[in-house]
């Protein structure tokens, strides 16, 4: 065998090693990135488990305002709509806002709600202690629900942050999820 044929079969294997490491990277890149998210608050991610409220002492020197969105994938044939538009609260205040959903569809519609927030680093003052989107909403053909949101701002919300939305989006998970829509229906 050639020296020239021994570095192209080395040259091939270094960019096979090289393709594979690439592939690989670009699996690790989602995990990673949700990892990075929940540690620093950064791209509007919201826990997503509910907060437990403790007392807390409410700042009422200030009003925090919080503006809800709310909007559906494409596909998803829920009408989805936040009954209030925008609340101002004082920082550590328990607060309710409700949400509605009808499935106008003629069957059964499995939902799952997936909040952001906006500007990104408000996200980690934001703690929900019940939430619709902590699991997944299925409604019959026709049906209708009012949910439920509480939650509070932290009060050690930095003072410049006056006013966040908190954006809901709705995504038909009916065929990821087929043996609750089985056990429902």
């Amino acid at each position: 065998m050639s020296q020239q044929t021994k570095q192209n079969k080395k040259l091939v294997v270094k960019l096979l090693a090289i393709v594979v490491g690439m592939f690989g990277f670009g699996f690790a890149l989602v995990p990673l990135y949700e990892v990075f998210c929940d540690l620093t608050g950064l791209n509007g991610k919201t826990s997503d488990t509910a907060a437990v409220y403790e007392m807390v002492d409410i700042d009422e020197s200030r009003f925090v305002t919080v503006e809800f969105i709310t909007r559906t994938n494409t596909g998803m044939a829920w009408q989805f709509n936040a009954q209030t538009q925008r609340v101002k609260v004082h920082p550590g205040q328990i607060s309710q806002v409700n949400f509605t959903a009808k499935n106008p569809a003629d069957h059964l519609i499995v939902g799952q709600a997936v909040p952001s927030v906006s500007p990104g680093p408000a996200a980690i003052y934001l703690n929900k202690t019940e939430c619709f989107c902590f699991e997944q909403q299925i409604l019959q053909a026709g049906e209708e629900v009012t949910m439920p949101m509480r939650f509070y701002v932290d009060p050690q919300i930095p003072k410049d942050i006056t006013y966040f939305t908190v954006q809901y989006t709705l995504y038909d998970v009916t065929t990821a999820e087929p043996q609750v829509a089985v056990n429902q229906g």
